[in-house]
């Protein structure tokens, strides 16, 4: 009797352990982070949005995900627009893939802020290692693809002796330009047949192609920018 009372309670007590482990496991299998990891380690109870950088959080089941070559739900890489580069090579986005990418969206012929976004993407390139871009790409993407032919901008770049890497000029059509401007937040409106108001922003996205950063803008300190590319760089 008090061998079959001992197996009893030893089954009770291996089947009460199972079931803590079993617990553990679900806890964390509902918990959820920042894919920027903004808060270190910090994990949250529901899903939502990182109150740093706002992107959605995602299970921490799937942290080994993010960490692979797949492509996240929240990737610039599932577009799947044609560009065209200053050299007249046609390309998608996905084929950036494995490089930093700091983007920003710019008309050639704009004479007041787009200047001053030239200069700011430069300062930011300047402050880098020279060893980081080597998986960096610059880019600079046109709002107004009429005016802003792979001619044109292979022109602009050597105007602005940005035509070696790590720059980048695109184009595309007005219907990818716009898809990809809502993607960014970028704001644009044109206002006269050689003129647009837009947003002043630049975006730092990291090998993935996931947003990491955002600088609003123009001539503001870039010390956060240039922390956010190196640390992407890093991953």
């Amino acid at each position: 009797m008090k061998k079959l009372l001992f197996l009893l309670c030893s089954v009770f007590f291996i089947g009460l352990s199972a079931c803590k482990n079993e617990t553990a496991k679900s806890s964390d299998e509902v918990a959820y982070y920042c894919p920027m990891e903004c808060e270190g380690d910090k994990t949250y109870d529901a899903p939502g949005s990182c109150p740093v950088c706002k992107m959605d959080l995602v299970p921490v089941e799937k942290a080994s995900d993010l960490a692979s070559d797949d492509i996240s739900e929240t990737s610039i890489f599932n577009l799947t627009s044609t560009w065209t580069n200053q050299n007249g090579e046609d390309l998608q986005l996905e084929d950036l893939k494995g490089d930093v990418l700091v983007v920003v969206m710019i008309y050639t012929s704009c004479k007041a802020a787009c200047p001053r976004l030239v200069a700011d993407m430069r300062n930011i390139e300047e402050r880098l290692p020279k060893n980081a871009k080597d998986h960096l790409k610059m880019i600079f993407v046109s709002i107004d693809p009429k005016t802003d032919s792979p001619e044109r901008l292979k022109a602009f770049a050597e105007e602005n002796v940005m035509d070696k890497a790590p720059w980048l000029f695109l184009r595309s059509s007005e219907d990818n330009t716009r898809e990809f401007s809502a993607v960014l937040a970028v704001n644009y409106k044109k206002i006269s047949p050689i003129d647009f108001s837009h947003s002043n922003i630049i975006s730092v996205f990291n090998k993935q192609g996931e947003l990491a950063f955002q600088q609003e803008g123009l001539g503001v300190n870039s010390d956060a920018t240039v922390k956010h590319i190196e640390d992407a760089l890093a991953q």
